[in-house]
């Protein structure tokens, strides 16, 4: 039993060693490559205030612009980036008809320009050439898997939602549009900046606030034009007027104050938690390093970009983490003043534990989601790591925490005050 107890044990701070080893330095066995938390081309992606990037200007192409129309901009391009994941990005009206985007970890401002996509302006045209519907009378467009017709087939297709203008207009287009089906010209065309994408037919008028469009789609397909007209409702074309590189505002040596600061704080938390806690907090410490490691090489796998908002994140849920293990481990030592054994004690403290700490972190985690979904930039920069952050937190406090307690006491280390009874 002992010996088994020992084996597990040993296996388990085997397995945190190898991934923080590979979170530091990476592993390469063969052609399969795993990259350390810290490689600049795979690993995690520092935000504008921490590494730089790219800021472009874009301005309004056309001298009339409505109130309005620069704040659709900004919200066009807010979401082509959102979409690309760059949170952290930044998007910002300046002046009357300009609009800046600054894109951390983006050192190449073509590559940025080339990042946010066409800056194109959406047009429904009908055969003569003239605009029945523009950009922004279209409010959302989706790929969805429905009906495609009476006889109950399925297939991809892709759904808009338009505004009450969008509605009136398009109705009077695919009545007249509709009528065209004699000489095969009844179809009004999709274009972005004057290049069609794509050309559906009109068989009836569609007065409705909802329609879809239909053909032989592809998942992929109907994804990429509901993507198109979604991120080209721009009420005029737009232009760069200045692109560039910034530096760091908070400089590599202030990132590396940083870890310091958060890697004394770890070994302060770990100390005080043994000093309270004693064999309960040495084996909290461990679960915490296993915690560390693990959201570290989740963010890099994601290519989450990490700046302070998104570093609070990440301290939160370590936060979060230490708060599960005391709850945890008060609960044990009641259970121990009570004479009860110690595996009786262990086991008994975790289930006690258990609903306080899932109430905790359910709430943690739709604060994030609403974060994420209401939030823009840096805003949801903080709610993806906050998210990504408290279920692992959730994960090594209660499941790491209790499998080492419990082969610990397979060590037959029976005294209670070693428990911190």
């Amino acid at each position: 039993m002992k010996s088994k107890s020992i084996v597990k044990f040993a296996i388990v701070i085997l397995i945190i060693a190898t991934l923080g080893y590979i979170a530091a330095y990476g592993l390469t066995i063969g052609d399969y490559h795993i990259a350390s938390v810290t490689d600049e081309e795979n690993g995690i992606k520092k935000g504008m205030d921490l590494a730089g990037g790219a800021t472009i200007l874009f301005e309004a192409d056309t001298d009339n612009v409505a109130d309005g129309d620069m704040a659709a901009v900004v919200e066009v391009l807010r979401t082509r980036l959102d979409s690309a994941g760059q949170f952290e990005a930044t998007v910002a009206q300046q002046g009357k008809k300009r609009v800046r985007v600054e894109i951390p970890a983006v050192m190449d401002t073509q590559e940025a320009i080339d990042l946010l996509g066409t800056t194109a302006k959406l047009e429904f045209r009908d055969k003569d050439g003239n605009v029945v519907l523009k950009g922004e009378q279209v409010k959302k467009a989706q790929s969805v898997y429905d009906t495609l017709d009476s006889s109950g087939k399925k297939g991809y297709q892709v759904r808009l939602e338009l505004t009450s203008e969008g509605r009136k207009a398009f109705a009077e287009a695919t009545e007249r549009v509709a009528g065209y089906s004699s000489d095969n010209t009844n179809y009004i065309a999709i274009y972005l900046d004057d290049t069609v994408v794509s050309s559906p037919r009109v068989q009836e008028k569609i007065d409705s606030e909802t329609c879809v469009i239909n053909g032989d789609f592809t998942a992929e397909d109907s994804k990429t034009l509901a993507s198109q007209i979604q991120s080209g409702k721009l009420p005029f074309s737009i232009k760069v007027v200045e692109s560039r590189t910034i530096g760091a505002s908070l400089g590599e040596d202030a990132l590396a104050r940083s870890v310091k600061a958060g890697a004394i704080g770890f070994v302060l938390v770990v100390l005080y938690m043994i000093i309270m806690y004693r064999l309960c907090g040495f084996i909290s410490g461990i679960s915490l390093a296993g915690y560390i490691t693990l959201v570290l090489m989740i963010l890099s796998w994601l290519k989450i970009n990490l700046t302070l908002p998104g570093i609070a994140g990440i301290i939160l849920t370590i936060g979060t983490a230490v708060d599960a293990n005391v709850i945890i481990f008060e609960r044990v030592k009641e259970e121990l003043r009570l004479g009860k054994t110690l595996r009786a004690s262990v086991d008994a403290g975790f289930k006690r534990a258990f609903t306080a700490i899932l109430d905790a972190n359910v709430t943690t985690l739709i604060a994030a989601v609403v974060l994420y979904f209401f939030g823009t930039g840096s805003i949801k920069g903080f709610a993806v790591t906050l998210f990504i952050g408290t279920p692992v937190s959730m994960f090594t406090a209660i499941v790491v925490t209790r499998f080492l307690l419990q082969q610990l006491i397979g060590f037959n280390i029976k005294n209670s005050k070693l428990y911190s009874a």
